[in-house]
Order: structure tokens, then sequence, then C-alpha cells
């Protein structure tokens, strides 16, 4: 018997959170022969209003921001792992409560499931449960029975509080034994009708650092297109292993951060508009910036969106009339996505070492609600030392590899497929 749980995916996430427990623990670990697995993503959506999710998406901000805080320093961290490789399925679904893009993974147990009595949790003597803080930044605690409970909190509010334990993971026909996860026994929040949360952090316990002894230390998706309104497109897909690093990429270097290693950060450098730079200093671009897949609307420091908001909503308003603000998006004109996409400009970020992420029209603008479309940016605000975040709204039909052996992400324009 085998279950299928939904999981979406979140980068900042240390571990699988499974609000089950009672799974089969395969005790041997086996070497999986040059598997190859891969599936489609899809876009899953939202029964929240899209101002609840913007709320939200503002509040998970905030969470980053307090997070990091101030004064943050990068390098450039790096270590080679060999390694074969995996692609991880991901399956369109049924609306699970929340906009996000989901996968399917089983787990098979031994009887039928016992809720709140897990089999295999770990002790707080193990050696994972001391991984706990740099994974999820609480602490561990212990039960009576010396259990080790992990706390992890996300920037949308939600949390989830759990036994640290030990399963068999699988992924299509694909087992993967002795795979460490938080099996969730009092979870709160947006977690909608799914079951967990995949991690790709780079943190000792998540997802992909357990699997990167095995498949090498490199993931790829990408994000198939998604709307509030209800339309999304195909063709995304998560991929697991050094088989996912493209030779079509453009590089740029991965950074790190001592204040949260976890983290994926970059360098942009310039975004351009028509194919003409803006005009701000190269300083006001200093700003520690990440790549987020669970943060929608990406944040700019505020120089740098007041002048893309100036140049795109210059050219738009020439023929589609401006209107007011929705929330945090405050550059909002009159006329549907389709209508509009005809006249935005093309948008290209650029980053260290020469990477660019050219942006197509549903890369820059989204119809909200019908008949009004908005520039899908906002600002970070006024403090010049506030972090930027490239959020998925901008990633979106565009292949973002994450090569973290060789310290590099890198991008591919209409990688969908």
């Amino acid at each position: 018997m085998e279950l299928l749980f939904y999981f979406p995916l979140l980068l900042l996430s240390a571990l699988l959170l499974v609000p089950t427990s009672s799974i089969r623990v395969n005790p041997e670990v086996d070497r999986l022969e040059h598997p190859a697995l891969r599936l489609p993503l899809d876009h899953v959506s939202s029964s929240l209003s899209f101002l609840d999710v913007l709320a939200l998406d503002a509040a998970r901000v905030k969470f980053l921001n307090s997070r990091l805080g101030k004064n943050l320093t990068t390098d450039v961290p790096g270590g080679l792992i060999e390694g074969t490789s995996v692609n991880v399925p991901l399956n369109p679904s049924e609306s699970l409560g929340v906009g996000n893009y989901y996968t399917k993974i089983g787990a098979s147990p031994v009887w039928p499931i016992a809720i709140h009595k897990p089999l295999l949790s770990l002790s707080c003597e193990a050696s994972e449960c001391s991984y706990l803080k740099d994974a999820t930044l609480n602490s561990p605690m212990c039960t009576k029975s010396d259990k080790c409970v992990y706390t992890a909190t996300y920037g949308d509010q939600s949390f989830s509080q759990g036994f640290l334990s030990k399963d068999t993971l699988t992924f299509g026909s694909e087992t993967l034994p002795g795979f460490v996860y938080g099996c969730g026994q009092d979870n709160n929040g947006l977690f909608g009708k799914s079951a967990g949360l995949v991690g790709l952090a780079k943190s000792s316990l998540s997802m992909l650092s357990q699997l990167s002894t095995k498949y090498g230390k490199a993931f790829s998706y990408c994000l198939p297109t998604a709307s509030p309104l209800g339309k999304s497109g195909s063709g995304g897909y998560l991929s697991i292993g050094t088989h996912s690093i493209s030779s079509a990429a453009s590089f740029t270097p991965l950074l790190s951060n001592s204040r949260d290693p976890s983290l994926y950060f970059v360098k942009l450098t310039a975004i351009s508009v028509s194919g003409k730079a803006l005009g701000v200093a190269a300083s006001d671009y200093n700003v520690p910036t990440i790549i987020d897949s669970g943060t929608t609307i990406s944040r700019m420091a505020a120089p740098v969106y007041a002048a893309l908001r100036e140049a795109v909503g210059k050219i738009i308003s020439r023929k589609y009339k401006l209107v007011e603000a929705f929330s945090i998006l405050d550059a909002c004109f009159a006329g549907t996505a389709a209508e509009i996409s005809s006249v935005v400009p093309a948008v290209e970020m650029r980053f260290m070492g020469g990477a660019a992420l050219k942006l197509a029209p549903h890369n820059v603008v989204l119809e909200v609600e019908r008949g009004t479309t908005y520039l899908s940016f906002a600002g970070n605000s006024d403090i010049r030392d506030s972090i930027g975040i490239i959020g998925n709204q901008q990633q979106q039909t565009s292949e973002v590899v994450y090569d973290i052996s060789n310290s590099r992400i890198g991008f591919v324009v209409g990688g969908c497929r």
C-alpha cells in the first residue's frame, strides 16, 4: 500500500513535514543505479483571494527582512560533490487551498496509520537532532521519553511542530531509505490540504542535502505560468541531481551569508527596460538579494523599483489608462493581460558574471482582476539595506538551475517543456 501526499515546493524549508505517522522504515541504505524520474509540475489554484495572497506575501517578506537583519555580508562558497542524478516527479492535482507548486510523494505503512504515534522518532542524542537549530532557526526540544521535537515557523505565520523521524521516502518507483524528516503533530496555518513541504534549502536536513551524496548537490525547476484568475500553464518540473545542470544556462555566482547560510543569494547588477539600463546608481543594487520560490511578487530596493515602475509605466500608459493601486501593486492599468502584453517592453535582470533573466510579458504584468492588469514587482520599503527577492512571478517559464556543488545559479529562458 502506498500513500500519496501533496507537497509544495519551497526553497527556504529544511524538512519534509508530514502530518501523519507510523510509516515503514527500511534500515538498509541502498545505492540507486542511475535513476531517471521526471514528471510534470503544475500550479494549483488557491481558495484564497489574491488580496489575501498579497497580504501573506507581504508577511513573508517582513519575516525574511527580520530573519536576515541588517549589514549583511556575502561570500562565495565552494566544494564539488560527485554523484548520479534523479528527477523528482511533480504532478497537477486538485485545489489544495493554497496557491503553490505541488508534487506527490509516497510513503509505505506496515499497518493503518496511527496519528501522534510515530514509529521511528529520533532520540535527542541523535546527531540529526543537533542540526535542527541551523535548519529551522529554532532549538530542538525533548520529550520525557527522549524523543527529539522540532519546531518550524514560516513567513506566512504558519508553523509545524512534531517529532524528528526517519523513514523510506518514495519518488515514483524509486525508494530512498534513511530519510530524516519532521513528522508533524501540530500543524497550523496555510498548509491547506497539502501534507507538508519539500525542503530544498542548503541546510543539512533539507531534502536536497540528504539526496546529494547519491545524486550530487544540484537541482533545477521550471515553474509554469499561474494567474489569480485561475489560468495556468503546463510543462513545469522539478529535477534533482547533477544532470539538472543545463549547458544552455547563463550562470551567476551563488553567494552565501553567515546570518542564514541556507538561503540562495545572488548579486543583481542591473535591470534594463527596452534595452536601456535603469537610471539608478550602481550602489542602489547593493542589497542582499535571494531567489525564493515561496514569494510571489519580486521585491526591489526602493530606488530600483521606483525607476522600474516609471520606465515600464511610461510605455504602457501611452495606450492604457493608469488606475488605482491594488494592495502592494501600485502600477496598475485598465486592460486585460492579453491586451497589455502587446505593449509590455522587454525587461531584463542582469547578475554578477553576466547571467541574464529575460522576462516575458507574463513575468512583468499580472491580471489580478478581470480587465485590470498590474506591474508584478514591488518595492521592499524605503530602507536601502532591506533585502531584494526574486519571486516566483518572475521565475515562471524559465528554468532555474541550482548548481550548488559549483556555487552558481543559472537561468534558461523558456525552460518549461
